[in-house]
């Protein structure tokens, strides 16, 4: 079904034939349909849904939908939506809502479900914590296969995962895994102890969401126990809730690059001033970092009277020192990111950028060469003043630009703040200072 499928349905108010087509829908396009109509014809429509299929639909919307849908529908409503939500996605919810929503949340909670929550709400923001959800089947070593198979068909159905188990003592400290498959081809006589794997990857419930994400990319696995300092198992993190983490850090990665203050608001749906303010900043401290580079245009003025020709190749050169920054800094920031590039390894990655960038800036230095001597007829001596500075600065915006992200990360900054915009302001007062130092020795101004 398509938006003039669903707007046709509703104007001819044949309303039977459209419950029976979003029956036949995957959830996330009904959220889609949804989104496009009127909050209270949406609701019209969500209230027509079968309830299971509406508390999926529900954990599709954006946080403006559910916010809008917790305060129309009628408290057994809620409280029903409420009761069917996985844990998790609960308090993915009260995170994003306003105090008065929150409120009414909680007071149709039960006591042990607000307990849960408060203690969630305390783990620190984007920590394995506050993404895990504590629904996950936990056996008991002593348990025979049968017993565990019977124990899973009971509980599974209110659990996020019933692929991988987890194997607790009485103190709830997590001993091994087991997995559905080697249940069910299991002898039911066997022992979950006979069975199980000791050999447990986890991570603790402090721990950055981003190092969680990489244990994820790194294992392959589709979930993950969360436990805390006593290695007592809390929860766990599926592989659905960490790659909406994985999506988050790779926008903020994005925005961070293009020197903006990261926001988790849809572009469409924040306003004009929202998106100002978050540009505002960093474009606040490039502009008065720029002055630096007009400082030193300044403090050479004579150099640039005596030849005015060397003038006209500072765009061309401050351009091609950036974008060369720019090139080393992405490759370098995504690397590690990704888990590719370490600290260790910052030797190693200087080198083969010097490497590169020799390599390179001496290619477009000889085409630069011909260009100008030939085509713009500046002489042989500016020519060649105008091709070492190019081999220079080339040299160094890629160092540059390879040793930053690095020593952020070292530094425990993110090294996405090292991107195009910072690197390209730097550099530009580098290759500036080259130009007018070698220009002065090689003319004798």
């Amino acid at each position: 079904m398509d938006e003039r499928r669903l707007e046709y349905l509703i104007e001819e108010k044949k309303y039977v034939t459209l419950k029976r087509e979003l029956e036949d829908m995957n959830e996330v396009d009904i959220a889609d349909l949804l989104e496009s109509l009127d909050i209270h014809t949406g609701l019209l429509i969500f209230r027509m849904l079968p309830k299971d299929l509406a508390v999926d639909v529900f954990n599709r919307f954006t946080v403006e939908q559910q916010r809008s849908v917790i305060e129309l529908v009628n408290d057994k409503e809620l409280k029903f939506i409420l009761d069917e939500l996985f844990f998790d996605d609960m308090i993915d919810i009260i995170e994003e809502m306003p105090a008065n929503v929150v409120k009414k949340i909680l007071l149709h909670s039960k006591e042990e479900e607000r307990n849960l929550i408060n203690q969630f709400l305390r783990y620190p923001p984007e920590s394995a914590g506050s993404i895990m959800t504590i629904e996950y089947v936990d056996l008991k070593k002593h348990m025979t296969v049968g017993m565990a198979l019977d124990y899973i068909k009971e509980t599974g159905l209110d659990k996020e995962t019933v692929y991988t188990c987890y194997v607790t003592d009485m103190n709830r400290k997590l001993e091994g895994i087991v997995s559905l498959r080697k249940l069910v081809i299991a002898d039911d006589e066997a022992t979950i102890e006979e069975i199980m794997d000791r050999d447990v990857i986890y991570v603790h419930t402090h721990d950055d969401q981003e190092t969680v994400a990489g244990v994820f990319k790194r294992y392959g696995f589709l979930a993950l126990p969360v436990v805390d300092k006593e290695d007592r198992l809390t929860g766990i993190i599926t592989v659905d809730d960490i790659m909406d983490v994985i999506d988050q850090e790779t926008t903020e990665d994005f925005q961070k690059m293009a020197a903006m203050s990261p926001t988790e608001e849809r572009y469409l749906d924040a306003s004009i001033f929202s998106l100002a303010k978050h540009r505002l900043p960093w474009l606040m401290v490039l502009m008065i970092s720029a002055t630096f580079t007009g400082g030193i245009v300044r403090k050479y003025e004579e150099v640039l009277q005596a030849v005015i020709v060397l003038n006209a190749f500072i765009p061309m050169l401050m351009d091609t020192g950036g974008n060369a920054g720019s090139q080393s800094s992405t490759l370098i920031i995504r690397g590690i990111a990704l888990g590719e590039i370490d600290l260790k390894d910052a030797g190693r990655v200087i080198w083969k950028e010097f490497g590169i960038s020799l390599v390179v800036g001496t290619l477009l230095a000889i085409v630069n060469f011909f260009r100008v001597y030939l085509i713009d007829n500046v002489g042989l001596t500016v020519s060649f003043t105008i091709s070492m500075t190019l081999i220079v600065t080339v040299v160094m915006s890629k160092v540059v630009g390879a040793i930053l992200p690095i020593i952020a990360k070292k530094m425990n900054i993110d090294p996405a703040i090292m991107a195009g915009p910072l690197i390209t302001t730097i550099v530009d007062a580098l290759s500036l200072i080259v130009y007018f130092a070698i220009a002065t020795r090689i003319l004798h101004i």
